[in-house]
């Protein structure tokens, strides 16, 4: 359940971990990371070896 703030209000600790797993999971994965130029971890992970070749020219 959403709260009219915007935030999550738990009605169980079980569901608090559900929500907090489902968040995890999409900021880990499905997020740009500007630690990663931008990239999401999956694009990253996906590249092509002539781009992962390249950024190691850049280090």
């Amino acid at each position: 359940m959403i709260a009219q703030d915007g935030k999550h209000l738990f009605t169980s600790y079980r569901h608090a971990r559900e929500i907090i797993e489902d968040w995890r999971n999409d900021y880990n994965l499905n997020r740009p990371h500007t630690s990663l130029d931008g990239l999401t971890p999956y694009e990253f992970a996906t590249r092509s070896r002539e781009d992962q070749n390249m950024n190691r020219a850049n280090l």
